[in-house]
């Protein structure tokens, strides 16, 4: 178990056309808590994710992980236990074959030889891509819930102990669906998961943020907020393009 909890104080963040995404955030995540952020689109879930690794940094507002603030001069170190992968895999698999873009990230740590292969191993075994079969294949030519497992495997390679994930149900049949969240409960990290999926909410995750407007209109237990018909009701009224209506 890892002691880096995540901290983040009055975030507010705006896109260069005016755009303002995030309202003053506040949230603490503890070490090894599961969190679903839920909301509509543009309600600001995915900006949020971004600022997690400093690929977005805060404009107003702090956000530290561990004892490292997100400032350009930790990004290197915060980069290697916060891991992110993007709802869409196409966006994080470049290299040829599965092999290379899996090594691709431990390589830039530093690993070669023995330990650079067990670890890709076994971070392929963790999400069930046989080596033998899978090492070698084109990314290009693989299935929609093939490349999320590689996307996934390519950041557990680099053993981050706080994995982010934007969506990552999207694109998955059920099948696939089903052995992912089998996968996530399984993963002894902190999970910050942004999602449209109910179902996969109260499945892994025992809280849940619910974005509005880039702000924060509730911060609780996943099972209730998810039968509070009044919430959803008064969150539908507000905005129509929130997430489906709550689950019986």
């Amino acid at each position: 178990m890892h002691h880096n909890p995540v901290s983040i104080s009055c975030l507010s963040y705006a896109y260069v056309d005016g755009t303002q995404a995030l309202r003053e955030i506040d949230l603490s995540i503890k070490a090894s808590e599961k969190v679903a952020i839920v909301g509509a689109n543009g309600s600001g879930k995915s900006t949020l994710l971004l600022h997690l690794n400093g690929i977005l940094l805060p404009q107003i507002g702090d956000i530290t992980i561990g004892e490292l603030p997100i400032v350009p001069q930790n990004l290197p170190a915060i980069r290697n236990f916060v891991g992110v992968v993007f709802q869409n895999p196409d966006d994080q698999i470049f290299m040829p074959t599965v092999w290379e873009d899996i090594t691709f990230g431990v390589m830039n740590q530093g690993l070669r030889g023995q330990e650079l292969t067990h670890r890709v191993q076994h971070a392929m075994q963790a999400v069930g891509l046989d080596v033998e079969r899978y090492g070698s294949r084109l990314a290009s030519n693989l299935s929609g819930g093939e490349k999320k497992r590689v996307a996934i495997a390519g950041v557990l390679a680099m053993q981050p102990q706080i994995l982010v994930l934007d969506e990552p149900s999207a694109q998955l049949d059920p099948r696939a669906r089903r052995q992912l969240i089998d996968l996530l409960a399984n993963l002894p990290l902190t999970q910050i998961i942004a999602t449209h999926d109910l179902d996969l909410a109260l499945d892994l995750c025992s809280r849940t943020v619910v974005l509005s407007h880039g702000q924060i209109v509730y911060d609780g237990a996943t099972a209730g907020v998810m039968h509070d018909p009044v919430f959803w009701n008064n969150m539908l009224w507000k905005c129509p393009l929130v997430i489906a209506a709550p689950i019986a």
